[in-house]
């Protein structure tokens, strides 16, 4: 089910070298009302300089585009336009590709095959920086982590975190949602988000990825008993 809302439409900038597949995702993401697409590119040169003059929410960020690629191409978006999020759209299910996207500041990391209603709510969830990775890739999430493709979270096992910030972290891994966590613990999810904040801090880790990574890397993720 969509999400309503009043507020102003996502603006979005969709970067692609496929001509077809652009057409038909802007047509797609038009059906929504909650997102508005004012750019399209179809290469990384043209993408920079869309994203300098629209300033968007929002770039769908595709890897194998001609000449520089979607990765190699993430400083000079940020640079050109920095309080624009990135989210990777591709095919790549190269670990070391998720791992050079999420180093160079990407939000998230989908691949093609995520349905419309996925799309959709990773959108939402990536502007409200949560970090989004297409499901298929969680282990290549470690992967990626212990090939040097990530930094390396700091954190040791800690016995500090509550069982319900253990339970919270092993959602985390899974790829939930701060609402979706909400829903499964039947609590609020700004409670959920004060939760993460606290992991995040103990552990002394800087993104909900590097949490993931932890959590998969100690085999955290059972349910609390109590």
């Amino acid at each position: 089910m969509k999400e309503k809302s009043t507020m102003t439409p996502i603006r979005l900038l969709v970067v692609d070298d496929h001509t077809l597949f652009r057409r038909g995702l802007i047509a797609l993401l038009a059906q929504d009302p909650r997102f508005c697409v004012v750019g399209e590119a179809g290469d990384a040169g043209d993408a920079q300089r869309r994203a300098h003059e629209l300033q968007p929410d929002l770039i769908l960020l595709d890897n194998h585009l001609p000449g520089v690629s979607g990765i190699d191409a993430l400083r000079d978006l940020r640079e050109a336009a920095p309080r624009t999020r990135v989210l990777m759209l591709t095919v790549s299910e190269d670990e070391r590709d998720l791992g050079s996207a999420l180093r160079g500041g990407a939000q998230g990391y989908l691949l093609k095959t995520v349905d419309a209603d996925t799309l959709s709510q990773s959108i939402m969830r990536t502007m409200r920086d949560e970090s989004v990775i297409s499901p298929e890739m969680t282990g290549k999430l470690v992967a990626a982590f212990r090939a040097g493709a990530l930094p390396q979270p700091s954190a040791e096992p800690d016995s500090t975190l509550s069982t319900r910030e253990r339970e919270i972290l092993g959602h985390i891994a899974r790829g939930a949602s701060n609402k979706e966590i909400a829903r499964e613990l039947a609590i609020a999810e700004t409670t959920v988000k004060i939760h993460v904040q606290h992991i995040l801090r103990k552990l002394k880790l800087a993104s909900r990825v590097q949490a993931a990574v932890y959590a998969t890397v100690n085999a955290i993720g059972r349910p609390a008993t109590n």
